[in-house]
């Protein structure tokens, strides 16, 4: 027989809470959006389309970030959808402070970094910002989308993977 576990989310059980949220799968992400000091990236799984009319997406920054600032303040970001190539990446952008020089990008018209390879990328401008416990909810306003063939990065239950369907391919 199945084992259900049901609790009410507390400071006390914060790793059951972030467990039970790990049971959904979620596609991985790439913010970018120029600094201060430069390009600056967040991978984040936190990203969902809002609206079609007007095309609307949004995503979550902690606040903890110390680029948290730079991203709500942001006029101008992108959303990149990673490849399940580019798990090394996800991995230097949660990481590292130098990956833009190790990293095949351009910038926009607009001046935000864009990084080559991803499945799809949704160039932004703030629509707006809320407030959302440690974390913020960032609207943006799709102003050009790009989008190519492959197979996702995904993350479930704290690992990194790649969709396949029943026959093998995706």
């Amino acid at each position: 027989m199945q084992q259900i576990h049901s609790f009410i989310p507390s400071a006390d059980n914060t790793r059951a809470f972030r467990d039970a949220l790990g049971q959904f799968g979620t596609g991985v992400t790439v913010v970018t959006a120029m600094g201060p000091q430069g390009p600056a990236g967040m991978t984040a799984n936190s990203f969902s389309s809002v609206s079609m009319d007007p095309p609307l997406v949004l995503w979550s920054p902690a606040k903890a970030s110390r680029r948290f600032g730079w991203f709500t303040a942001a006029d101008r970001f992108a959303i990149h959808v990673l490849s399940h190539a580019q798990d090394l990446l996800c991995h230097g952008f949660a990481k590292s402070h130098d990956i833009f020089d190790r990293l095949d990008w351009s910038p926009s018209e607009h001046g935000v970094p864009l990084i080559a390879g991803c499945l799809s990328r949704f160039e932004c401008r703030r629509s707006a910002v809320h407030d959302a416990g440690d974390h913020a909810i960032v609207v943006g306003e799709v102003e050009r989308a790009t989008v190519t063939e492959g197979a996702p990065l995904l993350f479930y239950k704290g690992r990194m993977g790649q969709f396949l369907h029943l026959n093998g391919r995706v």
